[in-house]
C-alpha cells in the first residue's frame, strides 16, 4: 500500500467535511449564551460592544479565506488546514487568557483567521471530487450535517455554563478543532493530485484572483451569498439580546436557538433533492421571493403592534424564513465556482473571502441597529434579500440574453 490512504465512503466523507465547516459554526454559536458573562467578567460598559466577539471572528475568517486556498492548491489540501488548525488552536488559548475585550477580540480574530482554512479548503475538496449538480448535492447533504452543529452549539454553551466559567467554551472548541484534524489526518486521502498543483507564487495567485473577480457569474454569486449572509451575521449578532433580554428567554434561549436551526436543516435536506430536478438559479429564485415577501408583510404586521410582535409570531417569521435559506448557500457557492474548477482553491478563497467582507460589514451594522426591538432584523432580511433576488435575477436575464444573442449568431 505504500502508505497510502484507502479512500473513504461518500457518506464518512460528508461527515468528515461537515465536521469541519462546522468548526466556524461551533466557534460562533457556542459563544452566544456567553456573551453577557464574557462582557461582564471583561467589563465591557456598552451591551453592543459584545456583539463583535461574534463580528470578529468573521474578520479573521475574511483574512484567512486569501491565504489558504492558494497556499492549498501548491502543497495540498490537507496540509492547508493543519496550518489553519495550529492558528485556530493559538487563538483559543488567547481567548482563554484574556483579561480585557482587546485581547479576547484578537484571539477571536486568530481563531477566524485559522477556521477559515476548513471552510474554504473543504469546499476546495468537495469540487476536487465533484462538480455541478452532483457538488450542489453533496454541499446541501453536507449542510445537514454541518446545521446540527448550530442547532446543538448554543445548548452546549450553555451546559458548559452550568458547571464552569466561559473560558471552558474555548477548551471545547479546541478539543473540537484537534479530534477534526486527527480524523482528517488518518482517514482522509489527499484530493489534490500532485502533478495538479500549482506554484506557490504571487503571480500565480494574482492571475487565480484576476480569473475569478473577471467571471461575471462568480462575481455575481459572491456578492449575492455576501450580502445575504450579512442579514444572517445580523441575526446571530443581536439574538441573544433579543431573545434572551428582551423576550426573556434566559436559559431557554439556547433551546430556542437550536430550533430554529433545524429548520435551514430541514431545507438543506429538501434542496439535495430538488436541485438534482430544477436548475439552482430557479432554486435560489424562488427561495429569495419568500423570504422577501415574508420579511415585508411581517414588516408591516410589526408596524401594526405596540412594542414588540409576540414571541409565537416571531417564531414562525423565523421559521418560515429560515426555512427558504437553505438551497441559498450552497447553491450560490456551487454556481460561483463552477466554471473555475481548474483554480479551485483561489477560486474558494476569492469567493468566500468577497462573501464574507461583504456579509461582516452588512451585519456588523444590522446588529449595531439593535434598540430593543425585532424592526432592524426585520429590515435587514427585507432589503438584503431584495438586493440578493435582483442581482440574481439580472444575471439569469444576462445569461439568457446571451444564449440567444449566441443562438443567432450560429
Amino acid at each position: 500500500m505504500n502508505g497510502a490512504i484507502a479512500p473513504v465512503s461518500r457518506t464518512e466523507f460528508i461527515s468528515l467535511m461537515a465536521m469541519l465547516m462546522s468548526l466556524l459554526a461551533l466557534s460562533i454559536d457556542a459563544m452566544l449564551p456567553a456573551l453577557s458573562h464574557i462582557g461582564s467578567s471583561l467589563n465591557v460598559q456598552d451591551p453592543n460592544a459584545n456583539q463583535l466577539i461574534i463580528g470578529a471572528i468573521f474578520i479573521g475568517m475574511a483574512l484567512g479565506f486569501m491565504l489558504y486556498g492558494p497556499l492549498s492548491d501548491s502543497y495540498g489540501r490537507k496540509r492547508a488546514i493543519y496550518l489553519g488548525m495550529i492558528v485556530f488552536c493559538l487563538g483559543n488559548l488567547i481567548s482563554i487568557s484574556a483579561s480585557d475585550l482587546n485581547v479576547m477580540l484578537l484571539g477571536r480574530v486568530l481563531q477566524g483567521f485559522g477556521a477559515a482554512a476548513c471552510r474554504v479548503v473543504t469546499l476546495a475538496m468537495i469540487r476536487d471530487k465533484y462538480e455541478g449538480r452532483e457538488m450542489a448535492k453533496i454541499m446541501s447533504l453536507i449542510m445537514v450535517l454541518f446545521i446540527i452543529v448550530p442547532t446543538l452549539a448554543p445548548s452546549v454553551g450553555q451546559a458548559i455554563l452550568w458547571f464552569a466559567s466561559w473560558r471552558a467554551i474555548f477548551w471545547f472548541l479546541l478539543l473540537f478543532g484537534l479530534l477534526a484534524t486527527i480524523w482528517l489526518h488518518w482517514r482522509q486521502p489527499e484530493t489534490l493530485a500532485q502533478d495538479k498543483r500549482l506554484d506557490f507564487t504571487l503571480v500565480t495567485i494574482f492571475a487565480g484572483i484576476k480569473e475569478t473577480l473577471s467571471n461575471s457569474e462568480a462575481r455575481a454569486y459572491t456578492l449575492s451569498a455576501g450580502i445575504l449572509f450579512g442579514a444572517f451575521i445580523g441575526y446571530l449578532s443581536s439574538s441573544q439580546q433579543l431573545f434572551q433580554i428582551e423576550y426573556g428567554l434566559g436559559d431557554s434561549f439556547a433551546l430556542y436557538f437550536g430550533g430554529l436551526a433545524l429548520t435551514i436543516g430541514m431545507s438543506s435536506f429538501i434542496n439535495s433533492k430538488l436541485v438534482m430536478h430544477f436548475d439552482m438559479e430557479t432554486l435560489c429564485i424562488a427561495s429569495l421571493s419568500i423570504i422577501t415577501c415574508l420579511s415585508a408583510v411581517f414588516f408591516l404586521y410589526s408596524n401594526s403592534v405596540v412594542g414588540n410582535p409576540s414571541l409565537e409570531s416571531v417564531s414562525i417569521y423565523l421559521a418560515l424564513m429560515f426555512l427558504s435559506f437553505g438551497p441559498l448557500f450552497g447553491n450560490f457557492n456551487a454556481m460561483a465556482v463552477r466554471s473555475l474548477g481548474h483554480i479551485a482553491g483561489v477560486a474558494s478563497s476569492v469567493v468566500n473571502s468577497l462573501q464574507t467582507i461583504v456579509s461582516v460589514i452588512i451585519g456588523g451594522y444590522i446588529g449595531q441597529q439593535y434598540d430593543g426591538t425585532i424592526t432592524p432584523l426585520i429590515l435587514g432580511f427585507l432589503g438584503c434579500s431584495l438586493t440578493t433576488l435582483i442581482i440574481t435575477l439580472y444575471v439569469r436575464w444576462s445569461h439568457s440574453k446571451q444564449i440567444i444573442i449566441k443562438g443567432d449568431g450560429s
